[in-house]
């Protein structure tokens, strides 16, 4: 139950709803079970006097009560459901705005559908906690105090004989709550799972239709969805036995009553009113104990989510402003410094890049080029701070990138990452997705840069086409222009691409290249490529070998070293040689 105290911040925020909602439960209770007051002194009135007034009066306040207790009863509805659903909106955002500031090492590490899940079922869980379950407990604890003093009042030997069965239900509630607790904890986890599974699915569509495992993903999704039904099943038999037992207690309670109570009536030690009356008590007992079976279910389900969401809540921001952030600096220029930089993904794992030592003067362009799997990405992944360095420092303009205020370091870098993202919207809007003030002439400036507005031409819609997911409606080439196109929009002092002209033709890529060394005069630029072609015009080569800078220089004096460079030159070469022949 520890988990659920991280919500009494939630509660404090809309603590005047809180209060007055309780207040509304007390109001609403008190009018509740002044009616059996109102019955016993009717029925009694009516052995002596049984006139029509006298029928009418207590039929009128009776009415009246039950009137205010259902007036009072919306108002908690207005006050505590409504809150319920406004802690919500600020979990879900603060759930959301936290997982935004998270590097991308947590991305690494947790699959899109297990974050979904966490998002919307474990979510909705807490809320009925904060709203139902609040609700109800406090409803019920009032309402059985003040039925308790009632009908102790009445006769304290008849109360003492009716609660006699209770503790048995104590006993039950705790041991079924426990299991259900557990039960839902697993129900979340396998939930998580059935997400991921459909999030890769419907992502990887192209891929299953194209190896023909449509029948394969049906019956794992199946043999999924089976586990999830049996884990729920379980639950439910548990949740089952709740209300069987509740009203085997309640019933016998009632039966004790009758028993006992019309003895005592029968020897004048009780009067018919009063028997009607703790009957009728008796009666409004029933929900509240009834209540505790549901409230704790949802307590239990409410725990296990808020535990689950906790545990990314937890997750620690480990690239963020700090104390030592210098928030005067609100601008780049592009001097870059790699200092003796190392990086490794886990702490216990192997360098990915070991003692790298590069200057960039702004206004120049570095190319990195190696075999796969040398650290090359990981290398500029470093600039924007995706990750930061295991050893050494980065240097812009002579600061520690650690001490630029985050928000305005990514600003000034455009990326284009190796893997294409485009997001299902207008083709418009995905090249102005990082521009604050957006505007036309930026597209059509960019666009003609990325060599994308000719395309752009012949699209019945232009700019204003809907891309399907992932930018599906487009090739792959015009993914990667468009990508570059939104990099540019942002005006970026720093440009990196990585691979970003692998699925461009080669004159393509030439006539972006020029148009790039326009735009990117007095900008620093970083080239990630497997192309000679790309990268030979670059101010500054380096060859990444088993994460260190195994050579550098131009192009022309790599070529004469003979080593790595050379060899992928020769090779490219052959290959293009081999195609125009064919």
């Amino acid at each position: 139950m520890g988990s659920l105290s991280s919500l009494n911040r939630y509660f404090a925020r809309y603590k005047g709803k809180l209060l007055l909602g309780i207040l509304f439960i007390l109001f609403s209770n008190m009018a509740t079970v002044y009616v059996p007051l109102l019955l016993r002194d009717g029925i009694d009135a009516l052995r002596s006097n049984t006139d029509y007034e006298t029928i009418i009066r207590y039929a009128i306040m009776i009415v009246a009560a039950s009137a205010i207790g259902g007036v009072f009863r919306f108002s908690i509805r207005e006050t505590i459901i409504v809150m319920s659903w406004q802690i919500e909106y600020d979990l879900r955002h603060d759930f959301w705005a936290h997982i935004q500031r998270l590097s991308a090492r947590f991305f690494s590490n947790n699959s899109t559908g297990n974050i979904m899940a966490h998002a919307t079922n474990d979510i909705k869980a807490v809320r009925s906690f904060v709203g139902p379950a609040v609700m109800y407990s406090i409803d019920t604890v009032t309402r059985f105090a003040m039925v308790i003093i009632i009908i102790t009042s009445i006769n304290t030997p008849l109360t003492i004989y009716a609660l006699l069965p209770l503790p048995l239900l104590s006993f039950f509630v705790y041991k079924l709550s426990k299991k259900i607790h557990k039960r839902f904890t697993k129900i979340q986890e396998k939930f998580s799972d059935i997400t991921t599974k459909a999030q890769e699915s419907f992502s990887g569509i192209r891929v299953i239709k194209s190896y023909v495992r449509e029948e394969s993903e049906i019956d794992l999704f199946k043999k999924m969805s089976s586990e999830y039904l049996n884990l729920n099943m379980h639950k439910v038999k548990i949740q089952a036995l709740f209300m069987p037992i509740l009203f085997l207690i309640t019933g016998t309670s009632i039966i004790i009553i009758i028993w006992i109570g019309g003895s005592m009536v029968i020897n004048n030690v009780l009067t018919l009113g009063e028997l009607i009356a703790f009957a009728a008590y008796l009666g409004l007992l029933i929900w509240p104990v009834i209540a505790i079976g549901w409230v704790l279910n949802l307590i239990q389900q409410g725990s296990a989510s808020m535990k689950r969401i906790k545990r990314i809540w937890d997750e620690y921001v480990e690239i963020d402003d700090h104390r030592k952030t210098k928030f005067s600096i609100n601008d780049i220029k592009g001097d870059i410094s790699f200092r003796n930089v190392s990086f490794k993904y886990k702490d216990d794992g192997e360098e990915v890049l070991k003692n790298i030592n590069i200057d960039i003067p702004r206004g120049k362009t570095l190319a990195v080029i190696g075999h796969t799997g040398v650290g090359k990405s990981s290398l500029v992944n470093l600039v924007p701070r995706l990750y930061d360095v295991t050893g050494g420092e980065i240097l812009i303009d002579g600061n520690n990138i650690k001490d630029f205020p985050l928000r305005v370091l990514r600003k000034n870098i455009g990326m284009v990452p190796q893997e294409t993202f485009l997001f299902s919207d207008t083709l418009k809007n995905n090249i102005l997705f990082g521009v604050d003030k957006p505007g036309d002439e930026i597209i059509e400036r960019v666009s003609k840069i990325s060599q994308l507005h000719k395309d752009v031409e012949n699209f019945s819609k232009g700019y204003e086409t809907i891309l399907g997911e992932r930018g599906i409606t487009l090739s792959g080439g015009q993914k990667q222009r468009t990508c570059l196109a939104r990099a540019l929009a942002i005006d970026p002092k720093i440009l990196i691409l990585d691979d970003s002209f692998s699925a461009v033709d080669t004159h393509t890529e030439e006539d972006i290249l020029l148009s790039l060394k326009e735009f990117m005069k007095e900008r620093t630029s970083l080239i990630i490529s497997h192309r000679i072609s790309t990268v030979k015009d670059a101010d500054k080569i380096i060859v990444l070998d088993k994460g260190s800078i195994a050579e550098e220089g131009t192009h022309d004096e790599l070529i004469a070293k003979d080593g790595i460079y050379a060899e992928l030159h020769y090779k490219q070469l052959l290959e293009e040689e081999l195609k125009e022949l064919n």
